[in-house]
């Protein structure tokens, strides 16, 4: 049995991108998640933030364009590599990434501004005649 899945939380380092390779439309975004230890040395929190460059493909991809710098996300796909040929070293170079197959966003939503309601109290004055 294998399993390829990767489940990622953490925000948007900047705004979603739309790319266009061989007639095929994709979104790339730039995750970041972050993790802190105690040096045992010194008694201070190191924090260590790490990048990840996903790829959303389809009909997500649409929904993925409209996220921006500081969303926060959870990202479910399957991770990836490729290689490709450098134009600044003319060697080739493996990337890893994450394939999406899900996006959940986590922000809060905008609140609303409180609908005017009628004054529906009971008034004991007003009441049976």
């Amino acid at each position: 049995m294998y399993q390829n899945k990767v489940n990622l939380i953490g925000f948007l380092g900047g705004d979603a991108e739309v790319h266009t390779a061989n007639n095929r439309s994709f979104t790339t975004l730039s995750v970041a998640t972050k993790s802190s230890y105690k040096d045992k040395k010194s008694g201070q929190y190191v924090s260590h933030t790490e990048w990840h460059r996903c790829i959303v493909f389809g009909k997500l991809s649409e929904f993925a364009k409209t996220l921006t710098k500081g969303a926060h996300v959870q990202v479910e796909g399957e991770l990836r590599s490729r290689e490709y040929n450098s134009k600044k070293t003319d060697a080739k170079q493996r990337v890893w990434e994450i394939r999406v197959d899900s996006i959940l966003k986590l922000d809060r939503g905008e609140k609303a501004a409180p609908e005017e309601t009628e004054n529906d109290e009971f008034n004991p004055e007003e009441g049976a005649a």
